[in-house]
């Protein structure tokens, strides 16, 4: 992409890659699973455009960000590493567009340190104890959910890394029915993985409590997802999503006393942003023009 640059920082002990484009007020754009910073290449150049500073980086666990070995993968580490991103980026505060994982990690870091961020906007990935809740619950979020548990197992290792990662497509296609993602995006996607390995995979132990390790802020992880995050946020989420669906939300609107706009996107499925992201950068930045960000 015309503009694009790379660069690297070390936040929170993890050597963070990223790409960015632009210069303004900083929007840290934070990637989930299976993907990588390359997805947000549509909002690096639309909101680059619109006078932001733009950045992706590629999240703990994901290469060729470099991440200690004893490192732990709890919601609470990755809102440490957003909180240390933004400062070692130079930025007093921030605004955060997370997809999925990259959702959570803003609802974290948006509890940890609100004075830092003006809003976040979170795709595909609701707030508050009804999704945990839908798991013991919702047969139907059951079955969207089988790949949590069956990734944590040797055999769901196994699984994942076969031929070149070869599932990490299957879950896109899944998650997005209807839509074909293009194959130099799958291309980059599957390389992103062989250069990872399986790590990304210990989100799933660190969130299920199979993980050996301990959070190293236990504190922090106890709050996310029951208290408050008092910063402003859009939520979207995709009505055809197939990973998590949009009816297990519950009232979100209750843990965001400074505002919570949510939004069910009809026809698109998990991965909104690529799917159809004209529509979305166009509702996010409205969003953001409307805050006067």
């Amino acid at each position: 992409m015309y503009g694009l640059e790379t660069g690297t920082v070390r936040a929170n002990d993890v050597l963070f890659h990223y790409v960015t484009m632009g210069t303004g007020p900083l929007l840290v754009c934070l990637h989930g699973f299976p993907d990588h910073a390359f997805s947000f290449r549509r909002q690096l150049e639309h909101f680059s455009a619109l006078g932001y500073r733009v950045v992706a980086p590629f999240m703990r666990g994901y290469a060729p960000t470099v991440t200690p070995a004893n490192a732990t993968f709890h919601i609470a580490d990755l809102a440490h590493d957003v909180v240390e991103f933004v400062k070692a980026m130079g930025a007093a505060r921030a605004t955060l567009l997370g997809h999925d994982w990259g959702a959570h990690a803003a609802y974290g870091a948006a509890l940890l340190a609100p004075e830092m961020f003006d809003c976040i906007v979170t795709l595909a990935a609701p707030y508050g104890p009804a999704f945990r809740r839908s798991l013991r619950t919702d047969y139907d979020q059951q079955k969207r959910s089988w790949y949590m548990f069956f990734l944590q197992s040797q055999l769901g290792e196994s699984a994942f890394a076969t031929d070149g990662f070869a599932m990490v497509e299957q879950l896109w296609r899944d998650w997005s029915p209807g839509w074909d993602p293009p194959s130099d995006a799958i291309a980059t996607l599957r390389a992103t993985f062989v250069a990872s390995g399986v790590a990304p995979l210990a989100y799933y132990r660190c969130a299920f409590g199979t993980s050996a390790e301990c959070c190293s802020d236990a504190g922090l992880q106890r709050r996310i997802g029951r208290d408050s995050v008092r910063v402003p946020c859009l939520s979207l989420h995709g009505r055809d999503d197939r990973c998590i669906g949009f009816d297990v939300s519950g009232d979100m609107a209750g843990f965001f006393p400074a505002g919570l706009e949510r939004r069910v996107i009809a026809g698109v499925g998990h991965f909104l942003h690529l799917e159809r992201p004209d529509e979305i950068n166009a509702i996010v930045a409205d969003y953001l023009l409307g805050r006067g960000g």
